[in-house]
């Protein structure tokens, strides 16, 4: 469902399981950027009204899940850790060339969008099936079903606003690069590291 050529390498749950208080700062953060992205794109592309409708109950639901994510730390008697660089991301936004067209440069910005969701959605359904601690797998469980939403509301964003061919091709491509990125990943207790 997700069209992801690599799968993460289960054996992250493990290197997870040894860290989760380092996996929900990870994630909080996380939520967090997912937030802000749907607001950057009201800010950028303030022209596309139905994008932005939906950006806006996006960003919304992200704060929502950053709030249940902390909410969860403080359970633990943690505090929120600070952020890390997220290499998967960085690496991802190497990928399409910089400037072109405001329609080309929204259309690349909904494709890693909707990959980043795609590969979150991911990494919860691992969490979800193989977390010992069951509270938090049931937790990961119902993010992984908004996760899905997220990433294909941004796909069809993308073939929407782009040339369907275009737009389909670019994702194709964007999908081999990103599983060249996972090959050195999956061996930090990070969300996409």
């Amino acid at each position: 469902m997700l069209g992801l050529k690599l799968p993460t390498d289960p054996r992250w749950v493990n290197i997870v399981e040894k860290n989760i208080d380092e996996i929900l700062t990870d994630h909080a953060y996380c939520e967090q950027k997912a937030a802000s992205t749907a607001i950057s794109l009201i800010v950028s592309f303030p022209e596309y009204t139905d994008l932005i409708k939906e950006m806006i109950a996006l960003s919304r639901e992200e704060m929502g899940h950053f709030k249940m994510v902390h909410d969860i730390i403080l359970e633990r008697g943690k505090t929120l850790g600070r952020d890390r660089k997220d290499y998967y991301v960085i690496e991802l936004l190497k990928f399409f060339p910089k400037g072109g067209s405001r329609t080309t440069q929204l259309v690349h910005r909904l494709l890693y969008a909707a990959l980043i969701e795609a590969r979150s959605c991911e990494r919860f359904r691992l969490l979800s099936e193989q977390l010992e601690d069951k509270e938090l797998a049931q937790f990961y469980h119902k993010l992984m079903i908004s996760e899905a939403s997220h990433y294909t509301m941004f796909l069809n964003f993308a073939r929407q606003y782009g040339d369907r061919t275009e737009v389909d091709k670019k994702w194709k491509n964007l999908l081999a690069y990103e599983a060249g990125i996972m090959k050195n990943l999956s061996k930090k207790e990070m969300i996409h590291g």
